[in-house]
């Protein structure tokens, strides 16, 4: 490895930003009809999401959304001497071109000796696969299942990218907390991922695929980190981290290859952009992502709990 220039000693990256979420929040139950005093308006469910897509061996696309939801917007609950933490995830990814809905329902159980701080994130992940379309809208739900009617619902047109052809490409850049013991798992990689916007200040993971590199063929790999904030004093290029890798390829027969980078350092608070470039040494072909991601700076503590199936885990 080569530093060409740098703040921290190593690094990693992330990939396109969402439009911003319209946030609607769900309607309460209707009143009874009875003569008691009127129902108060349930707040709504606030989280955060980041949406992740790499090409299937079909031909299709898996779209991956990472989600967290504060502890302190979760009714708590106990059951057998213990604190428990539910809540329901839908995920929706809607053609409206061929009118083709693809979805899950799935739910999130946590059970605890005690109860969580109230900035604890439960975070998780669910995945739809669909066929690509510059016309699809996604949508997220995530409700309280303690507590009917308490719910946030984000929805944005999402195109879902196309993966197919001869050219090289990448797929999105996916980040979760390193030395994950449970969560999304791809290709052997193990990521415990959390939406870009809630990153705390250590380090982590970055996970991506590079489609249409054949095996044998020499590439070289660029990592950039670009913090955002400007003190007025620094062009941002200039202040930009970078490294570059070269090697190589493995890929599998179909030409993917995946890969795994760390970000050693902690980061400091602030907003960052990453970028990772791929070139073929051999074709001259290059391709590169970027993704905006938002260090908090807070301890605030994350766990990561597995989806299930909305109606199992009750």
């Amino acid at each position: 490895m080569m530093m060409l220039r740098g703040l921290v000693p190593a690094l990693c990256i992330l990939a396109a930003v969402l439009p911003a979420p319209v946030a609607i929040a769900l309607a309460p139950p209707p009143a009874p009809e009875v003569s008691t005093p009127p129902l108060s308006v349930p707040r709504s469910l606030e989280f955060f999401y980041d949406l992740y897509s790499f090409r299937t061996d079909g031909g299709g696309t898996s779209v991956v959304a990472a989600i967290a939801v504060p502890v302190a917007r979760l009714r708590r609950e106990r059951k057998d001497n213990r604190v428990r933490y539910r809540f329901d995830v839908r995920f929706v990814l809607a053609d409206t071109a061929s009118r083709a809905v693809f979805h899950t329902e799935d739910s999130v159980f946590v059970s605890t000796p005690r109860a969580l701080s109230r900035q604890h994130l439960l975070h998780t992940y669910v995945e739809v696969e669909a066929p690509p379309s510059a016309g699809t809208l996604q949508r997220v739900v995530v409700t309280d299942a303690s507590r009917p009617g308490v719910g946030q619902l984000y929805t944005t047109p999402f195109p879902v990218p196309d993966y197919s052809g001869d050219d090289l490409m990448l797929s999105d850049l996916a980040f979760g907390l390193p030395d994950a013991s449970g969560g999304w798992t791809r290709r052997g990689v193990t990521l415990a991922l959390l939406p870009t916007s809630q990153f705390p200040e250590s380090s982590f993971d970055i996970y991506y695929e590079i489609y249409n590199l054949p095996a044998g063929n020499s590439y070289e790999t660029e990592i950039s980190i670009q913090p955002l904030e400007d003190d007025g004093n620094d062009d941002p290029d200039e202040r930009a981290v970078r490294a570059l890798f070269s090697g190589e390829s493995a890929a599998r027969a179909d030409g993917s290859l995946a890969e795994l980078r760390r970000v050693a350092s902690a980061l400091d608070k602030g907003s960052y952009r990453f970028t990772i470039t791929v070139r073929d040494m051999v074709t001259g072909q290059s391709a590169a992502r970027s993704r905006l991601v938002q260090v908090r700076g807070w301890r605030r503590g994350t766990t990561m709990v597995a989806a299930m199936p909305r109606g199992l885990g009750r």
